[in-house]
């Protein structure tokens, strides 16, 4: 299904709130021209939590129709089965080529209740699924053996793992088969999880540094792995202070100083603490991106 980079897309915003639909297609062509394989809107870093449904199904939109090389694998997550079932759905109607299906926040179901989710969610769309395990944001983590269990669910294709739990991961490589796709969710743990069989990452940071992050996704498929080592600790302050405060504040503060669009953020995010945006400001400047 997916191997390389692709792009946690940030939202841009007007100043007056609405979305800014001509920085989305902006920020689609900077992705494409720049090698990521595929964009991903309307994730956390998309603010999706922030958006309506309406807004939600219009910034998929938009995507696919500025996009002309990239694969789409859209958010399309809730924390109501009934309400992922109906954004997939609505995903699936504008032609992505797969969703990005979070699981579910603040209820804290049980393993057999995650299950159930991918498994109701699989049965209603032939699309397929990636599932988002990031348990700081859901207060519940999927377990090996779930994952295990969702793979051979036909069109659930992979899993995108932000628990941080290097053993937890490994041990999910080792146990699916090899078409099931595993995919970093943090973007400085992605060298060592590529190392040990992942196939590639789905990044905040690549809205900021998109080639860097691609070419060292695609130096890593191609066994080089010097290349790909010297790119990641450069990239590393940057993976790092990316998330010196809630994401997706400090990367979509990276892109306005870089000038792209990025707007204002819907409340609850707010604008940063200055002295955390001086070092966001520091790390772009280290990275001549400035």
């Amino acid at each position: 299904m997916f191997s390389g980079c692709a792009t946690a897309m940030i939202t841009p915003f007007k100043e007056n709130g609405e979305l800014d639909e001509d920085g989305i297609r902006e920020l689609v062509e900077i992705q494409e021209k720049n090698g990521v394989d595929a964009i991903v809107p309307c994730g956390t870093t998309g603010e999706s939590a922030t958006l309506s449904h309406k807004e939600h199904l219009r910034v998929i939109q938009i995507v696919m129709d500025t996009k002309k090389r990239v694969k789409v694998i859209a958010g399309a997550g809730s924390n109501a089965t009934h309400e992922a079932i109906h954004l997939t759905k609505g995903a699936k109607d504008l032609g992505v080529d797969a969703v990005l299906s979070i699981s579910p926040y603040y209820n804290k179901p049980t393993q057999r209740g995650l299950f159930r989710h991918y498994e109701a969610i699989a049965n209603a769309v032939d699309i397929p699924i990636i599932v988002y395990n990031v348990p700081s944001r859901t207060g519940c983590n999927i377990l090996p053996s779930t994952v295990k269990k969702m793979a051979e669910i036909p069109n659930i294709a992979g899993i995108k793992e932000a628990s941080g739990n290097m053993d937890q991961i490994m041990q999910v490589i080792r146990e699916v088969p090899s078409d099931f796709d595993v995919i970093s969710g943090d973007d400085g743990l992605t060298f060592p999880l590529m190392a040990a069989g992942a196939k590639g990452v789905i990044s905040v940071a690549s809205n900021v540094a998109p080639k860097m992050v691609s070419d060292m996704t695609h130096h890593m498929l191609r066994g080089e792995l010097l290349e790909a080592r010297e790119l990641h600790y450069r990239l590393l302050p940057l993976f790092k202070n990316l998330f010196v405060e809630t994401n997706p504040i400090p990367v979509k503060t990276a892109m306005r100083m870089m000038k792209r669009p990025s707007g204002v953020f819907r409340l609850p995010l707010c604008d940063m603490e200055p002295s955390n945006a001086e070092i966001v400001r520091a790390t772009l400047a280290e990275l001549k991106l400035l």
